[in-house]
């Protein structure tokens, strides 16, 4: 039988046994640095079943219910602040993807489409300069990345959901602002983008949130601000974006993580960026791309084998008004979600509408289902993140 122990900052010790039936995981009795006893080696997390069991439980708790389950003694605190459960769910394919978005000068908070339930993050602590100026965000892992500028230079925070706090991320190699990006699992990469100069870039960074460090990748084919891009297929894109004020990208770029190349695209993403649009809104829901069409409020369907797109149906709020300003489209799980505001007799609110495109769509309507709303919080969406885990 052969064991690895590994002791996590929290003073467990989480010993993994090699035995014949497969893996057990269980916990032991370790002292603190102070000398005092965290459990007997005798007490089980729940009473009852073995620790292994009582673990992979509580990794199928609802994320909701995390909180709750740390207030109730010191060992539960150490647990949920570990991380391991949510090591134990990504083993185990148990996801919850929540809502993160920012629409009023409050802050940050979270949606939990299971239980419709809002929580407000802690405020950033940024200076006034990162707090009021333009900012941009993607989640990646277990945490939720905000770049932004603060006095002298770019800067970026990161929200870490184990700890539930913010603290300042490592910066890129060439930082940089309006880019493209997107996440799978625990990397996400951005391409792209400005200098603080505003020069536009063609060069990539991978970012681990393991290790909390940038990677330096191979440069695109075209310089690209105001771009986008998402993982699909296990291949990393940029779609759209300007050279400069004037011409407007309509090619794409493919990067495999494995060869550790760029494959240009001729005309997959037709849509002109003018300078006063938005990023193409784009997600990607089990490996099929869909898209935004500003001028017409349609989502659109990409063909990967024809290089081209189908129109599918009306968006449930308007993009035209505002050139897909202050509207969120993402992927959330197996669905689409589009956050926007509406005002209505009643006052301001944001709304968040998703529909499942495997349900389809009849002449042209989509069946979008309100799923959460934010009364009294304007409506204009300034960032929205997804994560799941």
């Amino acid at each position: 039988m052969a064991s690895e122990t590994k002791k996590l900052k929290n003073g467990y010790l989480f010993v993994k046994e090699e035995e014949e039936k497969g893996k057990r995981m269980r916990l032991e009795e370790e002292e603190d640095d102070d000398g005092h006893c965290k459990f007997r080696s005798s007490e089980s997390l729940l009473p009852g079943l073995h620790d292994d069991v009582a673990l992979t439980c509580l990794a199928r708790a609802s994320r909701s219910d995390y909180a709750s389950l740390s207030c109730l003694n010191a060992r539960f605190n150490s647990l949920v602040k570990s991380g391991y459960l949510y090591e134990l769910r990504r083993r185990i394919s148990v996801v919850e993807h929540w809502v993160y978005m920012v629409c009023d000068p409050r802050g940050w908070e979270a949606f939990d489409p299971f239980r419709k339930k809002w929580l407000r993050l802690p405020k950033i602590p940024c200076d006034d300069c990162f707090n009021y100026a333009d900012k941009e965000s993607l989640a990646v892992g277990s945490e939720l990345l905000v770049f932004g500028r603060e006095l002298f230079d770019f800067a970026i925070w990161k929200y870490s959901l184990i700890q539930n706090n913010w603290e300042k991320c490592e910066g890129m190699n060439h930082r940089r602002c309006l880019f493209g990006s997107g996440s799978l699992g625990s990397i996400s990469i951005v391409a792209g983008g400005s200098d603080k100069n505003g020069n536009v870039l063609k060069s990539a960074e991978l970012y681990d949130s393991l290790t909390g460090t940038w990677e330096i990748l191979p440069n695109m084919h075209s310089p690209r601000r105001l771009c986008s891009g998402f993982f699909m297929d296990g291949k990393f894109y940029v779609i759209g974006g300007m050279t400069n004020p004037t011409d407007s990208l309509t090619c794409g770029e493919e990067f495999d993580l494995q060869t550790r190349k760029w494959r240009k695209i001729e005309c997959m993403y037709p849509n002109v960026n003018r300078a006063a649009q938005a990023p193409p809104l784009v997600a990607v829901v089990n490996n099929q791309l869909y898209a935004v069409e500003y001028l017409t409020n349609m989502v659109k369907k990409y063909d990967k084998k024809n290089n081209s797109w189908e129109v599918l149906g009306r968006l449930p709020v308007r993009a035209d008004s505002s050139n897909g300003w202050g509207l969120a489209f993402k992927a959330c799980g197996e669905e689409l979600l589009v956050v926007g505001g509406n005002r209505g007799p009643e006052g301001e609110a944001i709304i968040l509408s998703s529909w499942a495109p495997k349900s389809g769509c009849k002449d042209g309507t989509l069946d979008w289902k309100v799923i959460g709303l934010k009364e009294h919080s304007g409506v204009f969406v300034y960032n929205c993140a997804v994560m799941g885990c």
